[in-house]
């Protein structure tokens, strides 16, 4: 009947209202209450296991494993008062900056290639990418080591095309490094920046064209821009995992690349000093910090400026 009133029991109320009270408390929250929960899980497994370095950190070595039970910062100012530490430093910075740019140049041209594909070739490439991560990186760093040999197929294949009169030394050197960092993190770079393409419409660059731009002028004033919060968050993905790698820089480097992960592997397997591995471990968090955090206010002040200009 028209204009009856339904009356439901007490307890259903009771019941529908907190399920009402909790749908309308999740869409006031937006995007933003989805991404609370997973950001929160992250800063407390952060903290939780950061926490055991930095009390360890804190300590003083008595040798064999023991620490001492007195708080002390000694660790950090042998630290920041010895070379080979800040050489090490800068060095991991150095191999980490550079496999980022000689990643992110290759990757963006192939996630635009697969982005823009009309077949059906996109998703199996992608497949294929994927596949590729499922290879851990010590086979990979196996693979390169072979390739790279004295008597590898890229020394027998340069001295074939007379473009070197002897091998080229890649094993134990930086350029070496950089190629297995490379490696490591291509793969996840296409797929990160392949579906920021896509969120590029396809229209933006036909129009531009259609306006007399060429290539380079719509790559570089519409497509880039478009695309550079994406980049910005690869490259720093992408600097992160190079920072933290130990396989590539320890067998490609063959122990002669002291990056700070192969320097706290020594500490702790040779040297059996607990307290400095700590430390080394909170300089190395501390300075991928710091640097994310350079980087992130450096390119908001460059938007927020062009925007100013535009």
């Amino acid at each position: 009947m028209t204009g009856a009133t339904v009356r439901l029991p007490a307890d259903m109320v009771g019941a529908a209202a907190p399920r009402g009270a909790g749908l309308a408390a999740i869409a006031g929250l937006g995007w933003g209450g989805l991404l609370l929960p997973p950001v929160l899980l992250m800063l407390v497994t952060l903290l939780a296991s950061q926490s055991v370095f930095i009390a360890s950190s804190l300590h003083r070595d008595l040798g064999m494993g023991r620490t001492a039970a007195a708080w002390t910062l000694q660790n950090y100012d042998a630290l920041l008062s010895d070379g080979l530490f800040l050489r090490c430093l800068w060095i991991t910075v150095r191999v980490s900056a550079l496999a980022t740019i000689f990643t992110l140049i290759p990757a963006f041209a192939v996630g635009y290639a697969i982005a823009r594909m009309r077949s059906a070739w996109s998703g199996f490439l992608l497949a294929a990418i994927v596949a590729t991560n499922f290879i851990t990186i010590v086979v990979k760093a196996f693979g390169l080591m072979i390739i790279f040999a004295g008597d590898g197929v890229l020394n027998r294949l340069l001295t074939a095309l007379h473009l070197v009169d002897q091998p080229v030394a890649l094993l134990g050197s930086e350029s070496g490094v950089v190629v297995g960092l490379m490696q490591f993190t291509l793969g996840f770079a296409v797929l990160l920046l392949t579906s920021v393409i896509r969120t590029v419409p396809r229209g933006l660059e036909e129009a531009a064209l259609a306006h007399g731009a060429s290539r380079a002028r719509v790559l570089r004033r519409v497509l880039l821009p478009l695309c550079l919060p994406g980049l910005c968050v690869a490259a720093l993905m992408i600097f992160n995992m190079c920072m933290g790698a130990f396989t590539s820089a320890a067998l490609l480097g063959s122990g002669r690349i002291l990056t700070l992960p192969v320097l706290i592997q020594q500490t702790v397997m040779m040297q059996v000093n607990y307290a400095m591995a700590a430390t080394l471990s909170v300089v190395l968090l501390v300075a991928v910090l710091a640097i994310n955090v350079l980087t992130l206010v450096l390119v908001r002040r460059s938007r927020v400026g062009r925007m100013a200009v535009i």
